[in-house]
């Protein structure tokens, strides 16, 4: 097997400067969306804080008029109490019920705004990084957006299910092999090498040109799919930090 040194030097190059580009330009702003967003949920936590407040003042003034309606009217005191009672538990309850309304669309409306931010910060996080690498790699040899992927194709062959690898290419049938660019006669050679000595036979495939591969290989089948191409790594990365963002929030 032959590592390209340079290559693989030049990837982990790249791969440290796009970590620092999204660290320093994509995280902070979107740190700060999710606050702005964060700050308008508090808004309507307030909102219901304050009506609470206002169903205790109308329980204090209930208590008020039952006080007066029994200093004002001694001799109809059981009556005026009576009704003065009535019309508190009316007030306490219809003041209950805001309340409870308010706190709950509250809860409703800050979950969705966190869902909302935390797909959208996703959505962007993967547009940028794409981009990002895809500029990184126009400056890389064009050899090395193949080469360095070729090894590691053939290894996620290998560590397939024995019957999904009995299947590929079964019957002479022609597996389709996703690039990043046009392969060479040479390339193609060399991928062909590398995937037999994996499966230990001969694998016919058809080349499919993928430029949103950034850079490597893809086979995908009915039934399996093996990836080592850039824009998978991106993936992976961002699904990552995204699920380390929600289990922050929780």
């Amino acid at each position: 097997m032959r590592i390209d040194w340079w290559t693989l030097g030049l990837q982990a190059i790249n791969l440290l400067v796009l970590m620092w580009i999204l660290s320093r330009f994509l995280f902070r702003p979107i740190a700060q969306i999710i606050a702005q967003r964060q700050a308008a949920a508090d808004s309507i936590l307030n909102e219901a804080k304050s009506a609470q407040e206002k169903a205790e003042a109308a329980e204090q003034q209930a208590h008020k008029m039952a006080d007066d309606a029994a200093a004002a009217r001694q001799g109809l005191i059981d009556a005026a109490t009576g009704e003065a009672e009535k019309e508190k538990q009316a007030l306490l309850s219809a003041a209950r019920a805001e309340a409870d309304t308010l706190r709950n669309t509250a809860r409703k409306e800050a979950e969705r705004i966190r869902q909302s931010e935390a797909a959208l910060a996703e959505d962007r996080a993967s547009r940028l990084a794409v981009d990002i690498t895809a500029r990184l790699f126009e400056r890389l040899p064009p050899e090395a957006r193949i080469d360095g992927f070729i090894d590691g194709l053939a290894d996620g062959l290998v560590k397939l299910p024995q019957t999904t690898r009995d299947e590929l290419g079964a019957a002479g049938s022609r597996v389709t092999l996703k690039a990043s660019r046009a392969l060479s006669k040479a390339e193609e050679q060399s991928i062909h090498t590398a995937l037999t000595k994996a499966l230990g036979r001969d694998l016919a495939f058809t080349v499919a040109i993928d430029p949103s591969l950034i850079a490597g290989l893809e086979i995908e089948t009915e039934h399996a799919a093996v990836r080592n191409s850039f824009r998978n790594d991106l993936n992976r990365v961002v699904h990552t930090l995204t699920e380390r963002g929600d289990s922050k929030d929780a």
